[in-house]
């Protein structure tokens, strides 16, 4: 090389001027390299940039555009100490050049493994003892659910994940997420209930005489391939139906036209910083909370309640705002909303505030289970009853909701959902149903535990096989929403009429609180339910909702 990469003593630097390079620049080099300054004959100053000058030792290096190894060369000759911190950045992978070089400078003699040696062997391995592991916990479990779903990644690659659920013999619920598969076929139920054979056969969930479970979306496709691969009860995701319920209450023409209107108010604030400014002041002036106007999302029911929620607390304002000097003429084009619409928004918040709760409840929980449905279904079949003055958009959306709603869970679908209520202690006098309803259920259930006590052989532990100290359970449920929503109803200790001496005393319970942890319940008192308890752990076992 021509010119000299050479670093000069430390007595004969020289005092050359150094420019910092671009931001644009983004190789740890230029930490330590600039770019040279230099006099033209007018004595004016000049960035050479053909050259880079060693911010260390002021050594010049010829710069080709791009191209930065002749400057990593002279650090690492010159300059290792300097550029140790370059160096470590540099470690992305076992594979990286750096890495192999930081490690061969701490020890020389270590040979490191390739990356190929962790994904072929090592990772492989790891899978293959957890997936052991994995299935030898379901081999031992007494019942079995599942949930999936599909859904696609930002590269718009189609996947399904299908997750099992068991409960253990101290009444701990485990979950483990099975597969996650890459569906490249046609999202048919005939191609997605081959996913779901397949993944049954290879982790060995197909015992004889053991019914799968499966939850899932209310996606036509889904139905289809739980048919198809011959798997029951089919239960359908409780917070998607409620949404679909919700939605199909939100498209009644008279309500989508109100939501529109308030969506238009919305947007005019959210458009114009003056609008904005207008409507905090008059916000100020009436001691309302200075909160922005929301806009809905279509897809998401909860953003439309909330939209109008916001407007309601606001309306004040915005009619203040919109009739201001420097708004009236902007705002000729925005049809607000008279006396009657506003005595619709309001009904509009009523009618879905019992589902928002619900909601609520079920993403508070952390391990919902089905028995929840029926209570919760009720309360808001119950809050959809059309009264006489009801005005006809309200009539409308009550009875959208309701029909939704009700076409969803029915015949054996409702038997399962009252069944599963029975064997929580929190609803276990079922005072959501009628008491010809609730003596069908309890019939069912005294042959249910005929059928069980002929069959199967109670398997749930005698109290004095459990210590105060054994097994980790799941902590309580965190149940303040369901308590709002359904304590009224649960909050008498009515004792139905028992059929065999179990469910008897069943009944006869001390009231649980809607707080309580009905798995925590079942584990210290299954020994005096020992066949009551083995049913109650096939219920339980049934996930409320799908991934």
């Amino acid at each position: 090389m021509a010119d000299s990469d050479t670093c000069k003593d430390e007595n004969n630097k020289t005092e050359d001027e150094i420019v910092p390079a671009p931001a644009a620049f983004k190789s740890d080099v230029w930490k330590h390299f600039g770019f040279a300054v230099s006099k033209n004959a007018k004595g004016e100053k000049v960035v050479d940039r053909q050259w880079t000058m060693c911010k260390h030792c002021h050594s010049k290096l010829r710069y080709n555009t791009g191209n930065t190894s002749n400057m990593q060369s002279h650090l690492t000759t010159h300059h290792p100490e300097k550029f140790a911190d370059s160096l470590t950045k540099k470690v992305l992978s076992v594979d990286g050049k750096g890495f192999k070089r930081l490690v061969a400078k701490l020890e020389p003699k270590y040979q490191m493994p390739s990356w190929a040696h962790f994904s072929q062997t090592v990772f492989p391995a790891l899978y293959r003892e957890t997936k052991e592991r994995v299935m030898l916990n379901l081999k031992q479990s007494e019942c079995i659910a599942i949930t999936t779903d599909g859904w696609t990644s930002r590269a718009t690659h189609s996947y399904i994940t299908i997750t099992a659920h068991v409960l253990t013999s101290e009444w701990e619920m485990q979950s483990y997420v099975l597969q996650t598969r890459q569906l490249s076929e046609s999202h048919t139920g005939v191609n997605i209930a081959e996913v779901l054979k397949s993944a049954v056969k290879e982790w060995g969930l197909d015992k004889i005489g053991t019914r799968i479970a499966v939850v899932t979306d209310n996606a036509s496709n889904m139905r289809v391939a739980v048919k198809e691969a011959e798997l029951s009860p089919h239960i359908r995701c409780f917070a998607h139906t409620l949404n679909l319920a919700s939605q199909a209450g939100l498209k009644v023409n008279a309500v989508s036209r109100l939501l529109g209107r308030v969506r238009r108010v919305a947007s005019f604030f959210h458009r114009s910083s003056t609008a904005t400014a207008v409507l905090t002041t008059k916000q100020k002036l009436l001691n309302l909370p200075v909160h922005k106007l929301i806009i809905d999302v279509v897809t998401r029911w909860n953003s439309s309640l909330d939209m109008v929620e916001r407007y309601l607390e606001q309306q004040q304002a915005v009619a203040a705002a919109l009739l201001s000097d420097e708004l009236r003429h902007k705002s000729r084009e925005i049809d607000t909303l008279d006396a009657s619409d506003i005595a619709n928004a309001e009904d509009l918040v009523k009618i879905l505030l019992p589902i928002k709760k619900a909601t609520t409840v079920l993403c508070d929980e952390l391990q919902p289970t089905i028995s929840l449905i029926s209570p919760l279904k009720q309360m808001i079949q119950d809050s959809m009853a059309t009264d006489n003055h009801d005005s006809n958009a309200i009539a409308l959306m009550k009875v959208a909701i309701l029909k939704d709603l009700t076409d969803r869970y029915q015949g054996e679908d409702e038997k399962f959902m009252q069944e599963s209520s029975a064997f929580d202690p929190c609803f276990r006098t079922l005072q959501h149903l009628g008491s010809g309803e609730r003596e069908d259920v309890f019939e069912r259930k005294a042959s249910q535990m005929q059928q069980q006590d002929q069959d199967v052989l109670p398997r749930s532990p005698h109290p004095a096989d459990l210590d105060d100290s054994s097994a980790s359970f799941v902590p309580p449920l965190k149940k303040h929403a369901l308590e709002d929503l359904l304590g009224s109803s649960f909050s008498s200790n009515q004792v139905t009429g028992g059929i065999q001496a179990e469910i008897d005393s069943y009944c006869k319970e001390a009231l649980v609180s809607l707080s309580a942890c009905p798995l925590k319940w079942w584990r210290d008192n299954a020994g005096r339910y020992p066949i009551l308890s083995s049913l109650a752990k096939t219920y339980h076992t049934r996930y409320l909702g799908a991934q």
